[in-house]
């Protein structure tokens, strides 16, 4: 039978990246944003849209119920919205700490939370975190905090689920130069100092393994790994593409 998925924020950058692969793939997918892109109603195949805040507990209830009364069942949730930006401390206030970590990190809380509620054996939860979830840099104590608390909650509910066969795994992306990120990179205290291309340049030739940097269809394929059977020994990992 055909499994289900919901990502959110899976209608642009990366998230439509991962709707792209798991469509690919067969998935009735459901996709939970704030606005629905011309990119995603330009994807053939079985997706659903649903207007959805992630900073709110309620709207990935909602989320949840357009998937179960659609097909019946809920095999994976992914849970990639989220948002870079970079601010020293001291320029930290409270609007921009609790936009940051309600939407990176309690978003991640409540879409793991309503996914639990109707999940059932074989069931997965893949987040999308950061290579700053692992290690953190100059500017970025905001954003490198959701992360590393999103692969808390990765640790900690693959133990908790793990009694009732749910796998709970994350992705650590470096970095990806989507449209949301080249934003984040030209703002004022952002390590690119005003010039984005040779800041990734160099990021690639000093930070990256491979000669590159990973594309959004590979952090997808890496999802999809994830939720598949294949991975069916593998929780509580966040593994860095």
């Amino acid at each position: 039978m055909k499994k289900t998925v919901i990502i959110t924020g899976g209608n642009k950058g990366i998230g439509l990246d991962i709707s792209k692969v798991f469509i690919d793939n067969g998935y009735s997918v459901f996709v939970g944003a704030r606005e629905e892109t011309k990119e995603l109603l330009d994807l053939s195949g079985d997706v659903t849209f649903v207007r959805t805040d992630v900073k709110k507990e309620g709207d990935h209830k909602k989320l949840v119920k357009a998937a179960i009364d659609k097909t019946g069942r809920l095999d994976t949730y992914i849970n990639n919205a989220g948002f870079s930006a970079w601010r020293s401390i001291q320029n930290i206030d409270e609007g921009f700490l609790n936009d940051m970590l309600d939407t990176n990190l309690k978003g991640v809380f409540w879409g793991c939370k309503s996914a639990l509620e109707v999940m059932k054996d074989g069931a997965s939860i893949v987040n999308v975190s950061s290579i700053a979830g692992k290690r953190g840099s100059a500017n970025n104590s905001a954003y490198s905090s959701s992360k590393f608390g999103v692969n808390a909650i990765t640790q900690s509910l693959a133990k908790e689920c793990g009694k009732r066969n749910i796998r709970v795994n994350g992705v650590c992306p470096v970095i990806i130069p989507t449209n949301g990120l080249i934003e984040a990179l030209d703002k004022p205290e952002s390590p690119a100092n005003g010039n984005i291309n040779e800041f990734i340049d160099e990021f690639c030739k000093t930070q990256a393994a491979l000669p590159r940097l990973p594309s959004g269809e590979e952090v997808g394929k890496s999802c999809l790994f994830l939720a598949s059977d294949d991975a069916s020994a593998v929780t509580g990992q966040s593994i860095n593409v």
